[in-house]
């Protein structure tokens, strides 16, 4: 059996092993394929028939070429690269790799919110620029700081990665608020509102729902107006939440406080994204799933759902 990965660079830059996978088959590695190059997609698939992609699309175009394809296995938990219904119409599974990174997610939103908080980061500089051995003072700050506790949080979805975020504000002792399509349990610490009612309340609000049509720009002019004047803005789910344009220039007039994000419209983030000169916007590069433990369970989960569909069990199917 031939097993193509057309993009493995992101989740194995070296530290990990594809040897689950070499136990199965011919496998080829390549560490970027081109997103925009059909022809070389193609190519790259060949005669394959199972191919692990993460960023690389395969829609109705590409599959039409591929005949002898069975199995896509996304090696991330969104699945909009696949035109998942053309695959299943050509029999071809697909599957992906849902809650791999709960706790890591959850904790690069703290760091996020933190860094937002306390300006480590800042000050760290500051001290190396030899401001602390020049102050006059046993003490300064270059920045307000924040305390957390009594400050309520509002989490725009409410799955694992939200609810793991919601444990660790209980600890902080914050007040809890979620809005979620669906009713959902939750801990008495913990209540569900509306959407307006979560934007009028929160002190902070941190992003958890897919993108999807409905989600898409959510967080727009018209959401924006309804927040509280310096609210914090997290958002470790999908750029495409944001309709960037108004979040800058909210942030450019004080309407929001500061916002932390590791995603962007379009990714890697473009040089006239208005983020980049957006004020007290901190971004980093898509980086709250690549802990290296993280990344392991990605790669333990990918293998074993080739060997599910193998074996004729096939799990975490999205097609």
């Amino acid at each position: 059996m031939k097993i193509v990965v057309l993009d493995g660079y992101a989740l194995n830059p070296g530290d990990l092993s594809w040897a689950a996978f070499e136990s199965l088959g011919d496998i080829t590695v390549y560490a970027r394929t081109s997103v925009t190059d059909q022809q070389e997609i193609v190519q790259r698939i060949g005669d394959a028939e199972v191919v692990l992609t993460n960023k690389t699309p395969i829609d109705e175009s590409i599959l039409a070429q591929v005949p002898q394809l069975k199995y896509i296995g996304v090696i991330a938990t969104g699945y909009n690269v696949v035109d998942i219904e053309a695959a299943k119409k050509r029999g071809i599974l697909v599957t992906n790799i849902p809650a791999y990174g709960t706790e890591a997610v959850a904790q690069f939103t703290f760091a996020l919110l933190l860094e937002i908080v306390n300006q480590v980061g800042l000050h760290n500089e500051s001290v190396h620029q030899g401001d602390w051995q020049k102050s006059v003072d046993f003490t300064y700050q270059k920045a307000p700081l924040i305390e957390l506790k009594a400050k309520t949080i509002g989490l725009i979805g409410y799955g694992a990665i939200a609810q793991t975020v919601a444990k660790i504000a209980h600890a902080f002792e914050m007040q809890i608020i979620f809005w979620n399509h669906h009713p959902k349990e939750s801990p008495d610490w913990a209540e569900q509102v509306s959407l307006d009612e979560l934007y009028q309340q929160a002190d902070i609000i941190s992003l958890h729902v897919p993108q999807t049509n409905e989600t898409q720009h959510m967080i727009d002019q018209s959401a924006i107006t309804k927040m509280k004047d310096g609210v914090i803005l997290i958002n470790t789910a999908r750029g495409g939440l944001l309709e960037e344009s108004a979040v800058a220039a909210a942030l450019n007039t004080g309407k929001i406080y500061a916002a932390g994000v590791d995603v962007v419209a379009e990714e890697p983030m473009n040089s006239e994204n208005p983020l980049l000169t957006a004020k007290n916007c901190f971004i980093t590069p898509h980086i709250a799933w690549g802990a290296k433990e993280t990344r392991a369970r990605l790669m333990a989960i990918a293998a074993d759902n080739l060997v599910q569909f193998l074996n004729g069990k096939p799990k975490n199917v999205v097609n």
